[in-house]
């Protein structure tokens, strides 16, 4: 399962760093945090947790954006309250330090193998490569264009707070180490993104993408995470029976 989640996260950050449409963006992020999950299975609850925090509040915000085209985005100013939440939730799947996500990733890189280390910090910067298309958004004061409803900012609001407070869940993660090393690898990936993603348009083969690879990629997915569940409550079955 650990080799599983280490192919799982690079396939997904491959296409992620350079995919220009931000749905699916989303989706391949996912395939990587997935692949971060299957990693380090003894801590994978709380990396669950907060990705689907992260994920739910993204979907829901740029659903609102005026185009799903980076390049297109690129050039017009979003309004400062959509960036200012898309920006919180970009932080957390990145990494940085105050929200759930820099927790969630101190936990699981703390319980990786040897062999993995390598090729799941390649996957934390290109994660920090991904989100920076969101996080260097023009952005300014904007009254026109499609907006969120008011109950739609309520879970926003809802989702963002809770990644604030699901950051108390690993606290023994804030140390000197653990801040720099995740402020370096999010330093990296911007830093990659400002002088050479944001200016290429290569585009990766979809061959990866058929239907049928999709639906077969899931179904291993699901089987797998159902097994790590039953895998995690069987201790607490046995001892309650």
């Amino acid at each position: 399962m650990r080799l599983l989640g280490v192919l799982t996260a690079i396939f997904g950050v491959s296409y992620a760093v350079f995919e220009k449409d931000s749905k699916r963006m989303l989706a391949f992020s996912t395939i990587v945090q997935l692949g971060f999950i299957l990693a380090a299975p003894p801590v994978s609850g709380f990396y669950t947790l907060t990705h689907g925090l992260v994920k739910s509040s993204l979907f829901l915000l740029v659903g609102v954006l005026p185009s799903r085209n980076f390049k297109e985005l690129q050039q017009q100013a979003i309004p400062n309250s959509l960036w200012i939440a898309i920006v919180i939730a970009s932080f957390s799947i990145s990494g940085f330090p105050l929200l759930s996500g820099f927790g969630a990733k101190a936990l699981t890189m703390k319980n990786l193998l040897p062999w993995q280390e390598v090729a799941i910090n390649l996957a934390a910067v290109g994660t920090a490569i991904a989100t920076a298309k969101f996080i260097f958004l023009p952005h300014a004061k904007v009254t026109t264009g499609r907006k969120l409803t008011l109950s739609g900012w309520l879970g926003i609001i809802l989702l963002l707070t809770a990644l604030f407070i699901a950051n108390a869940v690993y606290f023994d993660a804030y140390n000197l180490g653990n801040i720099s090393k995740a402020l370096g690898i999010i330093a990296i990936g911007w830093g990659l993104y400002l002088g050479i993603f944001k200016k290429l348009s290569l585009q990766l083969s979809k061959a990866g993408e058929q239907f049928d690879n999709l639906v077969g990629m899931m179904a291993v997915m699901l089987m797998l995470l159902f097994s790590l569940i039953l895998a995690q409550l069987a201790p607490s079955f046995l001892a309650f029976s």
